[in-house]
């Protein structure tokens, strides 16, 4: 018999194991229509919210590191989504840009926030402070590793 502190059914790391891959297929069903997965989902909410973002600015945003954003970067480009350029003032500067393709996905996309929050608690109140509540956890949990890594 195994250890009660050992059991899978007890492990939170799990639980999150779990909640992410729900949210990854009720994800995938939403943004398939509009032909974008999830990390380029989250990509075009940072450039929605701000246009002409560096590429360190926007991996530093989703906590994605150069080579995990490029390759997705050359794909969204390949689709239309953004466009990618050097700045003149900078060469080593790349800005990533909305095409008008990229920005009128915006309206077709304006509805999914709702219906994954609807799928995490009906009472929007609740949904806010479990929200609250992750914010929390991920802080707690960065500044644990932080403070580890001295």
């Amino acid at each position: 018999m195994s250890l009660p502190q050992l059991r899978l059914d007890n492990q939170v790391c799990f639980l999150f194991h779990r909640v992410c891959r729900e949210l990854d297929a009720a994800y995938r069903a939403l943004l398939d229509p509009l032909g974008m997965t999830y990390p380029q989902y989250l990509v075009m909410l940072v450039l929605w919210e701000r246009d002409g973002i560096g590429v360190g600015e926007l991996g530093d945003r989703l906590a994605l590191d150069s080579g995990t954003l490029s390759p997705l970067l050359r794909r969204m480009e390949r689709a239309g989504l953004v466009s990618r350029a050097r700045d003149a003032a900078d060469e080593r500067r790349v800005t990533v840009r909305l095409t008008a393709a990229g920005r009128s996905m915006e309206g077709r996309a304006a509805g999914i926030p709702a219906m994954l929050a609807d799928l995490v608690e009906d009472d929007p109140a609740t949904y806010e402070a479990v929200r609250a509540g992750l914010r929390v956890l991920v802080d707690r949990i960065a500044a644990a590793r932080a403070g580890a890594a001295q």
